[in-house]
């Protein structure tokens, strides 16, 4: 991370952090450093808005109409692995749009390894690479300690930005940190 570098948490189960993500490289002055994180590491996820409240927002958004994955809640740790791994490699932001709009935007269920190998490909990353990634006893381990850098960073609820020493969190976190951010 850069000095002033803002850090996003998220998770890739939250449509919440999906939410976020979609606006975070137009809204924010500085390009955000994109950090998964297991909710449950942290503590929860926002308190979730209602699926319409959603849907409502990202119209709003001018987004895809989100289509709600059949198994809710995923099972996202095989993805977040993904995410952290795809880090590693110089591509977490381009694997986790690819994964929530997966989710978020085709429906699909992030527990699905094919799922998570379709937003692999998307971002380049070969099946057998990815597979092997994720597997990783160090990729589970950073998953791990980027959780702990979250909580020691006061995050306790995503999504989140970090700037400076205050974590912003929920929806509103990207007006608050865009204001941070530019000293307002």
């Amino acid at each position: 991370m850069l000095p002033d570098q803002p850090v996003f948490y998220y998770d890739l189960a939250s449509p919440a952090c999906y939410l976020v993500a979609e606006q975070i490289i137009s809204a924010l002055p500085v390009v955000a450093e994109w950090e998964p994180v297991l909710a449950a590491d942290v503590g929860v996820l926002e308190a979730e808005l209602d699926r319409s409240s959603i849907e409502g927002l990202a119209g709003r958004l001018g987004m895809q109409p989100v289509r709600w994955p059949l198994e809710w809640p995923p099972d996202t740790r095989t993805a977040m692995l993904a995410a952290t791994y795809a880090k590693g490699a110089g591509r977490a932001v381009a694997f986790s749009l690819a994964a929530f709009r997966q989710a978020f935007a085709a429906g699909r269920d992030l527990g699905d390894r094919d799922t998570v190998l379709l937003a692999g490909a998307a971002c380049e990353m070969h099946p057998s690479a990815l597979l092997k990634g994720i597997s990783l006893r160090s990729v589970a381990g950073a998953l791990e300690r980027a959780g702990d850098r979250a909580r020691s960073s006061g995050v306790g609820a995503l999504p989140a930005i970090q700037v400076g020493n205050v974590a912003f969190e929920g929806i509103g976190a990207i007006e608050q940190a865009a204001a941070a951010l530019n000293g307002r």
